[in-house]
């Protein structure tokens, strides 16, 4: 049987490798939005380039408007589009920052509490209501967190149905 010292240094382990898998992921979103920002960002330069030279061409003051507004609607859409792929990379890094922890406080909130539960048996004189205590502690840190789960969630949705409503307006227009 292991003893309560490798228990508790199995459990820390499992810790630091859902934490470098969260570490990973976070890393693996970032690049993959400043590649995002990046594409648009040289996107945006070539349209504006292309647009300064259409402009530099034309003499009718109607052409102009029309080019001017043109470009700027394609540009708009372009943005709109661009930030509607940012945020599905936000959503999906939520939703797996989520499933891991969920994960994690589901299998972890039992090791720790088993854990606990034996180190405590091993003190010479035993704490009233201790383990009590400590899995009301859980029970409450766990139930936060699904709140938060759940508000970060309806942020989420909320912009994303923001987004569509000017993308659809946009393009009405």
């Amino acid at each position: 049987m292991a003893s309560k010292t490798e228990k508790l240094n199995e459990l820390n382990q499992k810790s630091m490798e859902t934490a470098m898998r969260m570490a990973q992921m976070s890393v693996e979103n970032s690049q993959r939005i400043m590649s995002l920002q990046s594409d648009l960002a040289k996107d945006l330069f070539q349209r504006g380039l292309a647009n300064a030279k259409a402009h530099s061409t034309i003499r009718d003051p109607k052409e102009l408007v029309q080019l001017s507004t043109q470009y700027a609607q394609e540009t708009t859409q372009r943005l709109v589009t661009a930030a509607k792929e940012i945020s599905a990379v936000g959503q999906d890094s939520r939703a797996e920052f989520s499933k891991m922890l969920t994960e994690q406080l589901a299998s972890g909130g039992k090791e720790v509490s088993n854990a606990l539960q034996g180190l405590i048996k091993g003190f010479p004189v035993q704490p009233p209501n201790v383990m009590e205590s400590i899995q009301k502690a859980m029970s409450t840190a766990n139930t936060a967190f699904e709140q938060i789960t759940q508000a970060s969630s309806a942020a989420m949705n909320a912009m994303s149905q923001e987004v569509k409503k000017t993308t659809t307006r946009k393009t009405k227009s």
